[in-house]
């Protein structure tokens, strides 16, 4: 080993350097790089920054230790070989940068989007690099790339985003459920003392179905959501009948379906199969692959039905909001031993976070 080879130290990549047969490549043998070449290899291979070399006619591969994990899978064999045959992934993103460096004017980049590759499969990455040309006799052979993942930085910072963004639009939504509420029951209710039950009754559910999306909770668990709507009617085992696969539920599709689950339990309790002593309620749901829901309230055993002369906010509720928020369809059908309420929509998908 001859004396440069051995200052190239002891660190991992100071030693595969060393031992690297660069006669296969264009720079020649190690003991034939010029001064230049020698120093700045002695440079990065200082640097705890990630940094490479691109030298000579093919642009060569050269880089320290801190930069083999920007290569990923591509670091084996990488070693020696041309920029080009490297980074071909992104080589159409990059030429202009390497071509501006080569020309003798340095570049900065910061949060680059680039698609890459590097482990086998095509990744969302984002980069904040520089390329500044490096000299030889005044020519300039190649250039020097400091680089840095920022893919952390970005993807948090559009999470953050997101969840704001969301927070908003919940915000919004439950503001405009709110009011409807209010403004519908006032104009619905025989008295204000009646309004102000009612208002109260449809706020609190509300806010129960929010306890269930805390935080920056996207999603919620469709027989929890329905057990929390039910819990303040629920007064003797047995009577309501609760079946259907563990869903999860987007946050809106979750607090519309816990509002019309509410105002169906209200409802009963006043004046359907919960305001007798042998009614039964049956809730049933199930999906198929293709997102499709089906959701299904069916009362039996409770006095004689009659469709109601005037339809107030809760059939509207229950008939046409919630069917929005599910991008489908919802009918509430009077049969002499009870009603039934049938939804049919969409599950909307809800972000992993």
């Amino acid at each position: 080993m001859n004396q440069y080879a051995t200052q190239l130290g002891e660190g991992r990549m100071g030693k595969l350097i060393a031992a690297y047969d660069w006669t296969s490549t264009s720079l020649g043998s190690l003991e034939t790089w010029p001064a230049a070449l020698r120093s700045v290899v002695e440079l990065i291979l200082g640097q705890r920054h990630a940094i490479c070399v691109f030298w000579g006619p093919d642009l060569t591969l050269l880089y320290n230790d801190a930069y083999a994990p920007i290569l990923g899978a591509k670091e084996e064999g990488a070693l020696g070989q041309p920029a080009a045959e490297i980074w071909w992934d992104v080589w159409n993103d990059i030429k202009p940068f390497v071509d501006q460096a080569l020309s003798g004017e340095g570049t900065w980049s910061e949060e680059l989007p680039l698609v890459m590759t590097r482990n086998g499969f095509p990744e969302q990455t984002y980069w904040t690099f520089s390329y500044s040309p490096l000299y030889d006799g005044g020519k300039i052979v190649g250039m020097i790339n400091v680089a840095s993942d920022a893919t952390p930085t970005v993807v948090a910072r559009e999470r953050e985003a997101a969840l704001h963004n969301e927070m908003i639009h919940r915000l919004k939504n439950t503001l405009a459920v709110a009011s409807a509420i209010v403004s519908s029951t006032l104009r619905n209710a025989s008295d204000l003392n009646e309004a102000r039950t009612i208002v109260i009754d449809r706020i609190n559910a509300l806010g129960r179905a929010q306890d269930l999306l805390h935080g920056d909770a996207r999603e919620v668990s469709m027989r929890e959501m329905i057990g929390v709507a039910l819990s303040a009617h629920i007064d003797h085992p047995g009577r309501i009948d609760i079946h259907g696969p563990d869903l999860t539920l987007a946050a809106q599709q979750a607090i519309g379906l816990s509002l019309a689950v509410y105002e169906l339990a209200t409802n009963s309790v006043k004046y359907g199969a919960l305001s007798s002593d042998k009614g039964k309620v049956f809730v049933s749901w199930n999906w198929n692959d293709a997102g499709a829901l089906r959701f299904v309230w069916r009362e039996t055993g409770g006095p004689p039905v009659k469709a109601p002369v005037r339809k107030g906010f809760g059939s509207r509720l229950t008939n046409s909001i919630v069917a929005g928020y599910f991008e489908g369809t919802a009918a509430t059908h009077f049969h002499e031993d009870g009603i039934e309420y049938e939804l049919e929509g969409k599950l909307k998908p809800f972000a992993a976070g």
